[in-house]
C-alpha cells in the first residue's frame, strides 16, 4: 500500500488537523496555526507512517526498520506548548530531544537560532537530514545526551524538552536566562504535566500547569531521590 497522499488531501488533511484538533485545544495565536500550515508535518513522519501525519496521535519514530522506541508528540501538544513559550524573532532555543526535526523546524521558524540535542545517533542523523531538506537553516543537531541541558552554549531565552522528565534537573533550570521559558512534561505516569517555566530572578522560577498528559522519559533522566528510612 502506498504511503503518500493526493497533494489535495494533503492540504485537505493539514487543515482539518489545524481546525479540529489544535484549534480546539486552546491554541488561538494566529501565528503559530500559520506555522502549522507552512511547516509540512508529514516530510518530517517516518515513511511508513506518513498517512498519520495528521491523526491525534503519538507517531512511532522507527527508522529504516529499526524501532527507536521514541515518539513524535500528538500535533496538539507540540502546538500548545510552541504558543505557550511565545518564541521570538532574536531568541536562542535549545530542544532536548530532536526525534524527528518537527519542533526544532517549528521553533526555527519563530526564533534566530535552535540547538537541538539527540542522543540517539540514528535519530540525530534522521532530524538533521529532515531540517536540511525543508531548508530549516537556523538549526543544529548535536548528537549527545542532553538530560541535564547543554552548559557549553547556555544560557538559553528558551529551552523545549521533548520528552518526559520524572522531576525537572536544577541544572537545566539554571541554564534559563532571566526571563527565560522552559517546556517540559513533568512526573512519572500516570501523573504527569506539560508545564511552562519561566525565571523570574537568579534564584526564583514561576511554573504554569497546561495540562495532563503522558510522555516517555529522556533517556538519562534524572529520577527522584529514593526515600531511605
Amino acid at each position: 500500500m502506498s504511503s503518500e497522499l493526493p497533494s489535495l488531501d494533503i492540504e485537505q488533511a493539514r487543515h482539518n488537523m489545524v481546525e479540529q484538533q489544535i484549534r480546539t485545544w486552546e491554541v488561538l495565536d494566529q501565528s503559530v496555526l500559520d506555522l502549522l500550515l507552512l511547516v509540512r508535518r508529514e516530510l518530517f513522519v517516518p515513511p511508513a507512517f506518513r498517512l498519520l501525519a495528521f491523526t491525534d496521535m503519538e507517531i512511532p519514530l522507527r527508522i529504516d526498520g529499526v524501532d527507536t522506541g521514541e515518539c513524535m508528540f500528538a500535533p496538539k501538544v507540540e502546538a500548545r506548548l510552541l504558543q505557550e513559550l511565545g518564541i521570538r524573532a532574536h531568541e536562542h532555543v535549545l530542544e532536548i530531544g530532536t526525534g524527528s526535526g518537527y519542533m526544532a523546524a517549528l521553533a526555527a521558524h519563530k526564533a534566530q537560532h535552535v540547538l537541538t540535542v539527540e542522543i540517539n545517533p540514528l535519530l540525530a542523523a534522521f532530524g538533521s537530514a529532515n531540517l536540511q531538506r525543508n531548508g530549516v537553516h537556523n538549526a543544529r543537531v548535536q548528537t549527545g545526551d542532553g538530560s541535564r541541558g547543554w552548559a557549553a552554549r547556555a544560557p538559553y531565552d528558551v529551552i523545549i524538552v521533548s520528552g518526559g522528565l520524572p522531576v525537572m534537573p536544577d541544572e537545566l533550570l539554571a541554564q534559563l536566562k532571566i526571563g527565560g521559558r522552559l517546556s517540559a512534561i513533568v512526573g512519572e505516569p500516570p501523573v504527569m504535566s506539560a508545564q511552562i517555566v519561566t525565571r523570574v530572578t537568579e534564584t526564583s522560577y514561576d511554573t504554569l500547569r497546561l495540562f495532563e498528559t503522558v510522555a516517555k522519559p529522556l533517556a538519562n533522566a534524572v529520577r527522584p531521590s529514593a526515600f531511605r528510612f
